[in-house]
């Protein structure tokens, strides 16, 4: 990736809306070539959507909960799966170590949380263990994807 690329997706994680003229503009180029970039950086998968940032506090998902899950290897993938397929998980990830889940879930209460949980983790017989903390402050989150 050269510097016009970078500079480029620096602008368009901070405002997917930008226009072409503004990016074109920003970066001293054509409309046509920021177009052309664009385009490119879809089409290699570079950028794989343009999508909104919405503010879950103004949803109601108040409680911000960051759930870490011991799962046995053979089954991770599956467990993954169920799990991501639920309203409350905002995001998913398999660890490096093949047998944990870190998980953020937003919910609207604590006890929406708990439901969560009674539901979906404990007495599942794959799941070795479940440590949950809740978010009290966000003191640096990122927005809108990587920074570059």
């Amino acid at each position: 990736m050269n510097e016009l690329d970078a500079a480029l997706l620096g602008l368009l994680i901070k405002d997917c809306r930008m226009s072409y003229a503004d990016i074109a503009r920003e970066l001293g180029i054509s409309r046509a070539h920021a177009r052309a970039r664009v385009q490119a950086l879809q089409e290699e998968g570079t950028i794989e959507q343009f999508t909104a940032v919405v503010n879950p506090e103004k949803l109601g998902k108040v409680t911000s909960t960051f759930v870490d899950l011991k799962v046995k290897s053979h089954v991770i993938e599956e467990v993954a799966a169920q799990l991501a397929a639920q309203p409350e998980v905002a995001s998913l990830y398999i660890m490096s170590d093949l047998q944990s889940l870190h998980i953020h879930t937003l919910t609207d209460t604590q006890e929406s949380f708990l439901a969560f949980a009674q539901t979906h983790l404990f007495g599942r017989e794959h799941i070795i263990s479940v440590e949950c903390k809740n978010l009290l402050k966000r003191v640096k989150h990122r927005r809108g994807g990587a920074r570059l």
